[in-house]
């Protein structure tokens, strides 16, 4: 108990709140980097994903691609990256690093809100004479946002979680007061630097899961759906978080 109190005392600190390493600092680091790899990874994960889903082709590929990358060691792939790329490129390496580890969740998120598509809706579309193009940006996206907006969340989640890695090759962020104090054997610090980085995530999670239900088109009820379709959606949203699942 005392430690979590000396951990908000060092947080209350006026001079952690400005300076170079001050907080205001270090948190647009953390969040500079997080963005910057999430957007990174929906550029390249997005449109793949909507084209598997919308195909119906390269689901097995995907699946495999996402689970592989989900077992590469995000500190290890970090410090490898460096010692290839050099340290003048630490925030390249970084962000890399970064980027691979969103792309799965993203990826699933994409091409499960297709497949979470009632058929019926999509031949509905195509007899009222809809071409492709139309029942992909009419029909699909929309509908499809949802669990997509999912698979940013948990994306932005590992993502703003592992970020604090970055500290360890001096990009700063908040996971340097965590890095810091377990080398000073300052556990107030370390205590500290694991709150912020939590509260940063909450955060986040929240404004994501106001998104999620913000994107759900008008009309549609999200959780409810036909008979058999609320089991299909559970799976969709899970293979969201974790890519693997979606093979079973």
């Amino acid at each position: 108990m005392n430690l979590i109190a000396e951990a908000f005392a060092w947080l209350l600190q006026p001079e952690r709140w400005s300076g170079p390493t001050g907080m205001p600092v270090a948190l647009a680091q953390h969040l500079g980097f997080t963005f910057l790899s999430v957007l990174i990874a929906a550029a390249i994960a997005v449109p793949a994903g909507w084209a598997i889903g919308h195909t119906g082709r390269g689901r097995e590929v995907a699946v495999a691609v996402s689970g592989a990358a989900r077992a590469i060691p995000s500190f290890g792939l970090l410090v490898l990256l460096v010692l290839i790329m050099g340290v003048l490129q630490t925030q390249a390496a970084a962000v890399i690093t970064f980027v691979l580890l969103g792309i799965p969740s993203i990826l699933a998120g994409a091409y499960s809100g297709f497949e979470a598509i009632d058929r019926r809706v999509i031949d509905a579309g195509r007899a009222m004479g809809m071409t492709p193009w139309q029942v992909l940006w009419r029909i699909e996206v929309p509908l499809g946002l949802p669990l997509l907006v999912s698979g940013l969340r948990a994306a932005t989640l590992q993502i703003v979680a592992t970020v604090t890695i970055a500290a360890y090759v001096g990009l700063g962020g908040l996971g340097q007061y965590i890095i810091q104090g377990i080398n000073l054997n300052r556990f107030d610090q370390v205590l500290a630097g694991a709150i912020l980085v939590a509260a940063l995530a909450l955060l986040l999670d929240g404004a994501f899961a106001i998104a999620e239900r913000l994107v759900v088109p008008r009309g549609v009820h999200a959780g409810r759906a036909p008979a058999g379709g609320g089991a299909r959606r559970s799976r969709v949203r899970r293979a969201a978080s974790s890519p693997q699942t979606a093979e079973a």
